[in-house]
């Protein structure tokens, strides 16, 4: 049986430029009167019973082959400091681990035989209190970021052969090589009972966040920037009741609401506009909901404003309709569309709805697979995703929308300026898809007596 050979950490110790120097008086002193460390996380994670069956599959696609599946490292934000660290989503799924100490770990399957693998998880041990790294190592010291599990208390947490971080043998490397990526996607396509539970907890949690908004929108209406004010409110959700946001979060009031990834969130709110809000609450366990809601800021749509909202909403139901196990994994998105542009013709924006002419204000394609990445699994490849067919356990989203560009002299002017997407989350069952976020209202009387009741109307 093949095995990694023993290493050790060589990292150097991070200080930076204004750090004083230590003495060596200093130095001794802070070596010793130490009590011993009580363990930094020690309890089986409930996912271990289900990553050894996940490295299987993947095990099963690389024979004899080492593989190499690293957590990613830190990336500077600015000078000295990094940003927030989230492992790879590859990674999670197969060791179960999703926290910031992981920067810098490796997941490693060495061929064990012709045909199986051995998994070898390469993790940074703690500083003893021996090391001066404990006290003055800025990136990786327990006294700047806390303490992280030491390699038998990540042994039994994830019921994997856990050894020192350092020289690692070449392989299989999923941060290069585009075969390995794409199989790594692939395998997450359909998601397990205990995915889409994390899954509705996201979207459960991304409910309420959602309620926190509407909630809050007196004190955003009257900030000059009530866009961050929202996305402020949501954030503090997402960061009590899981890891934080999914992705940054779209605030977008009036005319921003028509740029798709509007998350400058700079900008006033008006009662007269609409705000579209597209946000995610991230689980601890790294799985996020992507959810999408347009709101009058009124409390009331105007006839233009339900006009719009009617048609994307008829957009989505038509394409929450075409999804079941076998269909097409492009229908749903072509079903949406086509009541788009028949309601454009039917307006007068277009002259027909034959072509592909209604791009010019959907813009981009009306749903993505769902899981550890808000775009899930995107290396997988396009015959197994884009040009593939649904699967039960799949959980994607149904998103439509209709961005009326306010300098469009191809629309009339009351339609300018309006931006509407609704977006909802779905699980691929035998019958068809189950609504994981039926708790959120979606038609236009719904919406606005559920802001009401809300804000005590």
């Amino acid at each position: 049986m093949a095995k990694s050979a023993p290493s050790t950490t060589t990292s150097p110790i991070r200080t930076v430029s204004h750090d004083l120097p230590v003495s060596p008086e200093l130095a001794s002193f802070m070596a010793s009167g130490w009590e011993a460390a009580p363990p930094a996380g020690d309890v089986r994670l409930p996912v271990a019973a289900l990553t050894p069956a996940r490295r299987a599959r993947l095990s099963a696609r690389f024979p004899g082959e080492r593989i190499l599946v690293p957590a990613g490292e830190l990336r500077v934000r600015s000078n000295d400091c990094d940003h927030r660290f989230r492992p790879h989503s590859a990674y999670t799924w197969l060791t179960g681990l999703g926290g910031e100490e992981q920067a810098g770990h490796v997941l490693v399957l060495e061929p064990d035989g012709p045909h199986g693998h051995e998994a070898v998880l390469h993790v940074r041990p703690r500083s003893p209190r021996t090391d001066e790294g404990f006290y003055r190592d800025r990136r990786y010291g327990e006294f700047w970021v806390g303490p992280r599990p030491g390699l038998a208390e990540a042994e039994r947490m994830t019921g994997i052969r856990c050894v020192a971080l350092g020289g690692l043998p070449p392989g299989r490397n999923a941060a290069t090589d585009a075969d390995l990526a794409s199989v790594l996607g692939e395998l997450r396509l359909v998601k397990d009972a205990w995915e889409v539970a994390e899954l509705q907890r996201a979207v459960d949690h991304t409910a309420a966040g959602f309620e926190d908004v509407v909630c809050a929108l007196p004190r955003a209406m009257a900030h000059p920037r009530g866009e961050r004010w929202i996305e402020g409110v949501f954030g503090l959700r997402a960061r009590a009741e899981g890891n934080g946001t999914g992705y940054e979060t779209i605030a977008a009031s009036g005319a921003h609401a028509c740029v798709l990834h509007w998350i400058r969130n700079d900008g006033p709110l008006d009662a007269r506009e609409l705000l579209l809000l597209d946000a995610g609450v991230e689980t601890d366990s790294l799985y996020t909901a992507d959810i999408t809601r347009t709101l009058p800021l009124s409390g009331r749509f105007s006839p233009v404003q339900r006009q719009v909202y009617e048609l994307v909403l008829a957009a989505q139901e038509a394409g929450i309709a075409a999804l079941r196990p076998g269909a097409g994994f492009r229908d749903f998105h072509r079903a949406g569309m086509r009541v788009i542009a028949e309601g454009l013709a039917e307006w007068g924006v277009l002259k027909s709805a034959e072509g592909d002419f209604h791009r010019r204000y959907t813009l981009c394609s009306s749903g993505h697979m769902l899981g550890l990445d808000v775009h899930d699994c995107a290396r997988a490849r396009a015959e197994a995703y884009l040009d593939g067919v649904l699967e039960e356990g799949q959980v994607l989203t149904v998103e439509p929308g209709l961005y009326l560009q306010p300098d469009d002299e191809t629309l009339p002017p009351e339609l300018r300026g309006i931006g509407v997407r609704i977006e909802d989350d779905l699980v691929i069952t035998a019958e068809g898809a189950r609504l994981l976020s039926g708790g959120l209202p979606r038609t236009p009387g719904a919406v606005e007596e559920w802001m009401d009741q809300l804000l005590g109307g």
